[in-house]
C-alpha cells in the first residue's frame, strides 16, 4: 500500500524543512530506516529516513525548495500502484511572485553578458519577469564557496531553476578548462550597468532565505522587542588570565586553551554563585537552573548558532575547550544535533576575534541575559598615580529585566570580573 512521506519534525524549533538533497531518485527502491533526503531545518542538516518499504514513486518537492511541517513531500508504493489518490492531497505548484505595481521603483535588468571572443554569448541566467535569478539556496552556496558567476550558468532545474547539479558541471568544467602556457586565468568581469537617461533605481537580485537565517529572524523578533533589555558594561584586565593560558598552553599545546574557554569557565562559575541570573522568565514563574548551561555563539555561513556546553561550572578547562572545538566544528558542517543547541541557561557572544571593542548582544530567549565579549588589546591604565600598560577587555551583558535587576546583574559582573583578573579564584 503507498505511503505518505510528510515532512518531519527534526528539531524543538523548527516549522519547516528545506530539501537539500535528495538521496534517492524516483523509481528507486527504499527500505524502512534508510536515509531517504536530507533536510536544512533551522540550525542543522539532517537525515529524513524512510518509514516504509517500496519504490520512491514521486518527489513533490525539489531540492532547494521548503515545505511546511506536516506537508506532502514524496509518496512511496510498489511500481504498478495507482497512486493518484495521494497526489490529488499535495498542494498546488507554487507560481512566480507577482510583477511589481507601480507604486515601487523600476527595475533595471541585469545587461546580458558580453560576447565571448568566438563571437558566441554567455548562457544568461535564469531569471523571472521581474528579471530575478531563480536559485536554490543550496546552488547559491555552493556557488559562493567556489566563487562562481551565477549570471554564467544556465540552469536544468524547474523553469530554469539553478540547481545544485549545475553548479557541479560548472565546477567540473572549470576544473577541466586549459590554459595557455605562460598566461594567467581571466578576472572575473565586474558587473557593468547599462546607463539611461533617467535615472533609475539600483538593480538587485533576490535569493531565498535560508532555514536558518528565516529562524533567526523571528527569533530576534520575539527577544528585542518582548524582552525588556538592559545592559551593563565592564572594563577587565586580562594579563594574568591571559599568563595563565600561556602557562597551560606551553605544559600540553595540544590543550589549545583560548581566552574564551577561559570566559566561558569563569562565566559558569560566577552563574553558581549568582543563580538569580541562572534563571529565566517563565510568564507566572522564574526558573532557576542548578547547573550552568553555556550557549557560545558560533558563526557559521548562513548565520549564528549557539551550542551548549552542558554544567560547565562542572568541567575543568581542557574539557571545555575540546568541547567548544568539536561542538563548533559540527555547527559549520550543519550536523549538530538539536540537543546540541537548544536549553542553554546564559549564552557568551565573542567578536573579539574580529577586533570588535565593545558590543551589545540580544538575548536568546527563555536565557535571562548573554555576555558580549570584545577584543583583548594593550592600554594605558592608571594603577598607583603611575600609567602602565595592561591588556583588557570590555564585556557587556544584556539583561532580561523581568529576571534580572540592576544591582543583581552588577553584583554577577563584580564575580566575573574578580575571577579573570585573579584567575586562582578558579582552583579555590
Amino acid at each position: 500500500m503507498a505511503s505518505k512521506v510528510m515532512m518531519p519534525k527534526l528539531s524543538p524549533t523548527m516549522e519547516e524543512g528545506q530539501i537539500a538533497r535528495w538521496l534517492k531518485k524516483e523509481g528507486d527502491k527504499v527500505s524502512m530506516g534508510e536515509p531517504l533526503a536530507e533536510i536544512d531545518t533551522d540550525k542543522a542538516t539532517m537525515e529524513m529516513q524512510a518509514l516504509s518499504n517500496g519504490v520512491l514513486r514521486k518527489i513533490l518537492i525539489n531540492e532547494g525548495e521548503s515545505a511546511p511541517l506536516g506537508q506532502l513531500i514524496a509518496v512511496i508504493g510498489e511500481p504498478n500502484e495507482d497512486i493518484s489518490a495521494l497526489l490529488s492531497e499535495a498542494p498546488t505548484a507554487k507560481t512566480e511572485p507577482p510583477k511589481p505595481t507601480p507604486a515601487e521603483p523600476p527595475q533595471t535588468p541585469v545587461p546580458a553578458p558580453a560576447p565571448e571572443a568566438n563571437g558566441h554569448a554567455k548562457p544568461q541566467a535564469a531569471q523571472t519577469e521581474s528579471g530575478r535569478m531563480i536559485v536554490s539556496p543550496l546552488a547559491a552556496r555552493m556557488a559562493a564557496e567556489a566563487d562562481l558567476d551565477l549570471r554564467s550558468l544556465q540552469g536544468s532545474g524547474p523553469g530554469g531553476r539553478i540547481v545544485k547539479r549545475d553548479i557541479e558541471a560548472a565546477m567540473s568544467q572549470s576544473q577541466k578548462a586549459p590554459q595557455t602556457a605562460g598566461t594567467f586565468p581571466r578576472a572575473v568581469e565586474p558587473l557593468r550597468f547599462q546607463q539611461s537617461a533617467v535615472a533609475l533605481a539600483s538593480p538587485y537580485r533576490d535569493e531565498p532565505a535560508s532555514e536558518i537565517r528565516r529562524t533567526i529572524a523571528r527569533r530576534l523578533v520575539t527577544s528585542i522587542g518582548p524582552v525588556p533589555h538592559f545592559f551593563l558594561t565592564s572594563e577587565i584586565e586580562m594579563d594574568r588570565a591571559a599568563e595563565m593560558r600561556r602557562g597551560i598552553n606551553a605544559l600540553d599545546p595540544d590543550l589549545k586553551i583560548s581566552i574564551n574557554d577561559i570566559v566561558i569557565k569563569v562565566v559558569a562559575a560566577a552563574l553558581v554563585q549568582h543563580p538569580a541570573v541562572n534563571a529565566s522568565f517563565q510568564d507566572k514563574f522564574i526558573r532557576y537552573y542548578e547547573h550552568a548551561d553555556i550557549g557560545v555563539a558560533v558563526a557559521i555561513e548562513d548565520g549564528l548558532i549557539t551550542p551548549v556546553i552542558r554544567s560547565a561550572d562542572q568541567k575543568s578547562l581542557s574539557e571545555i575547550a575540546s568541547e567548544v572545538r568539536a561542538l563548533a566544528e559540527r555547527a559549520r558542517t550543519r550536523k549538530l544535533k538539536p540537543e546540541e543547541y537548544t536549553g542553554a541557561t546564559f549564552s557568551i557572544s565573542n567578536l573579539g576575534m574580529f577586533g570588535i571593542d565593545e558590543f551589545t548582544a540580544v538575548i536568546n530567549p527563555p536565557e535571562g541575559g548573554i555576555l558580549a565579549v570584545g577584543a583583548m588589546a594593550a592600554k594605558p591604565v592608571v594603577r598607583d598615580n603611575e600609567i602602565v600598560v595592561r591588556q583588557v577587555m570590555r564585556v557587556t551583558m544584556s539583561c532580561d529585566h523581568r529576571v534580572i535587576d540592576g544591582a543583581t546583574g552588577a553584583k554577577f559582573l563584580q564575580t566575573v570580573k574578580k575571577i579573570l583578573e585573579n584567575p586562582l579564584y578558579l582552583v579555590v
